[in-house]
């Protein structure tokens, strides 16, 4: 029998926000207003991905103190700029650097997230910092409960202690605690935690390309297409 369902914690990336369709939409208008072209901005924003894990391993490994994710997000910008050879004013460079502050619920996130916290307290496990995710929540309407993630214990994940930093800080044993996730990997971290899992598929989120954890899936505790149907999945156990 499964412990008690007492809070669910929710990836944000891709679990509850298309982040490359708004990326992208972001780069084309940076390079529009800069006078870049021949750059494909799904390319570009895949490629600003890509440099995600990377940064924070910095940080993860200890080579580097914990670094907030904006931070991050402004460095491996100016790399990949700079890859590119692309030379802009810096005040519209910063503004582009702070396009994951504005990035777009997938269709059922609102819905979905309002349905699941009339029933449970929902909070963000996420990678982005608290700004990041105050923003994103004002400009997506997510209602959260509460943000926290990797600057609320200053770890990020899929570290252990995020995951049971997180429970803690919560009130609540890991096991009360749901991580919320289409990402294989983050679920796996969170099970070895303790944490009860629920996967929410997203086979948009790399625009219909493989994902690149498919093989750390698991017969996770729920599943669901969206968080609406998570809502559905969810119901009984919360009544």
């Amino acid at each position: 029998m499964r412990p008690r369902l007492r809070a669910l914690a929710f990836d944000v990336f891709g679990t509850v926000v298309d982040w490359r369709t708004s990326v992208a939409r972001e780069a084309a208008a940076f390079f529009a207003k800069v006078g870049v072209t021949g750059i494909d901005p799904h390319a570009f924003a895949d490629a600003w991905r890509a440099l995600y894990q990377p940064a924070m391993e910095e940080c993860r490994s200890g080579r580097r103190p914990y670094t907030r994710l904006d931070v991050l997000n402004r460095e491996t910008l100016d790399t990949l700029l700079a890859t590119h050879g692309v030379v802009a004013d810096p005040a519209s460079v910063a503004f582009f650097a702070m396009a994951w502050r504005r990035l777009d619920p997938w269709p059922d996130g609102v819905a979905g997230l309002t349905r699941l916290r009339a029933r449970v307290p929902i909070v963000t496990l996420s990678n982005g910092n608290l700004a990041l995710m105050m923003h994103l929540a004002r400009f997506g309407g997510l209602p959260w409960d509460a943000i926290l993630g990797a600057e609320a214990t200053g770890i990020y994940k899929p570290l252990p202690a995020a995951y049971l930093e997180t429970a803690d800080i919560l009130g609540i044993a890991p096991g009360d605690l749901c991580l919320v996730a289409a990402h294989h990997s983050d679920l796996a971290a969170a099970r070895a935690c303790g944490l009860q899992t629920a996967y929410v598929d997203r086979p948009l989120e790399l625009g219909g390309a493989p994902k690149p954890d498919r093989k750390a899936a698991q017969d996770w505790d729920y599943a669901a297409g969206s968080l609406i149907e998570l809502a559905d999945v969810l119901e009984p156990v919360l009544s």
